[in-house]
């Protein structure tokens, strides 16, 4: 074993200041070990599921871990969201919300073992997604009067951002997921029920600028994530016919305009709500639960998508409902959260081409439950 303490500092800016922190994290790495981690929601004792990854990138040995916080329950995707269960950008921390009892939860990574280290109140209701950068981390409140507000972050403890709380177009706008940009300087949020994109710019002092609202070009606009260069990637679930899923990519302008770059790109699915990119920028993969399916597009240098040959490059047993996506960290593997059957899809990424080898799947979580979020190191 080898143990690693690094300090991370970054800076964003925001017309003309900046925000700078340090995030410190002491982790055991383990030799480098990986695990998987999905999160139960449990609406009585909301728990982290950690699955041991083998070097062939299977999944075994699960431990739970309680986030001493309440889940909402339900049955398939009961949060619509993404990014419910968050790493750090430096993998030594994972972010659970508690989406029952309007917290979020920290816990200290050990390769596949979890310490609970922090849960603070969101001061909002129902929180489902959260984003780190840095010494910052946003929380998204979803419901009732829908919110974002921030944290400091060090060392495994949250400390709320006076004047943080930001409020979205509306009230109950289902926000489907925050993210910040690779520089920081951004942090965007989608609202299903509107079709908004909302971009707030980084303050000085970690607080947010008002919202600049754009429209997103497509139907059915869920989650957000960012490539290279603060490309913005988002999943478009469409009009509600089969096969009518898409995602586009935008670049994000200095006062928080998106213009598009490639609009609403087939998915070939249906049901795409969710997307995750490759650590080296090169490719991103949506999840499409509708049709139980994942496409892929690589990435060109202006954030222009292209399908990879065949675009739906691996099927799920149907009623899966794979709701959410992720990648390890090496970037060898892919993993989804199949919320239907309880089980969580393993995939091997080629490295040439960005297509995928079924590894078949880890069963044993219940199934229709709630499960929500999924994350890898």
């Amino acid at each position: 074993m080898k143990s690693i303490k690094t300090a991370i500092a970054m800076s964003a800016l925001a017309g003309g200041t900046a925000w700078s922190g340090v995030i410190l994290a002491a982790n055991d790495n383990h030799d480098g070990a990986h695990a998987v981690f999905v999160m139960t929601n449990n609406a009585d004792a909301n728990q982290v599921i950690a699955f041991e990854r083998t070097p062939h990138g299977t999944l075994e040995n699960p431990h739970r871990y309680s986030t001493d916080g309440r889940g909402s329950g339900g049955t398939v995707d009961p949060l619509a969201s993404q990014g419910s269960l968050t790493l750090s950008t430096d993998g030594a921390w994972l972010f659970a919300v508690n989406a029952g009892s309007g917290s979020v939860s920290v816990f200290r990574v050990n390769g596949a073992q979890l310490e609970l280290t922090d849960r603070a109140a969101t001061e909002g209701s129902e929180p489902n997604s959260v984003a780190q950068f840095g010494s910052l981390v946003y929380v998204l409140n979803t419901a009732a009067s829908s919110s974002v507000v921030g944290f400091t972050f060090n060392n495994g403890n949250l400390v709320r951002i006076p004047n943080s709380l930001r409020f979205l177009s509306g009230n109950a706008v289902g926000s489907g997921s925050v993210a910040f940009s690779p520089d920081g300087r951004f942090l965007v949020v989608t609202e299903k029920a509107t079709n908004n994109i909302d971009v707030f710019s980084v303050l000085s002092d970690g607080s947010l600028s008002p919202a600049t609202v754009n429209k997103s070009v497509g139907p059915g606009a869920f989650s957000a994530g960012f490539a290279r260069n603060d490309v913005a990637l988002v999943s478009e679930t469409g009009p509600g016919g089969p096969n009518q899923s898409a995602i586009s990519s935008y670049s994000v302008q200095s006062n928080g305009t998106l213009t598009p770059i490639s609009s609403s790109v087939p998915t070939l699915g249906s049901a795409n709500c969710w997307n995750v990119v490759t650590p080296d920028g090169r490719f991103v993969y949506t999840s499409n639960a509708g049709s139980a399916s994942v496409s892929g597009f690589a990435i060109g240098s202006g954030g222009t998508l292209t399908p990879v040959p065949g675009t739906v490059l691996a099927l799920n047993p149907t009623g899966s409902a794979n709701i959410d996506i992720t990648v390890s960290a090496d970037g060898k593997f892919l993993y989804t959260l199949n919320a239907g059957t309880g089980a969580v899809g393993m995939f091997a990424i080629q490295p040439t081409n960005g297509t995928l080898t079924d590894l078949g799947a880890a069963g044993g979580l219940p199934e229709a439950a709630g499960l929500n979020g999924i994350a890898a190191n």
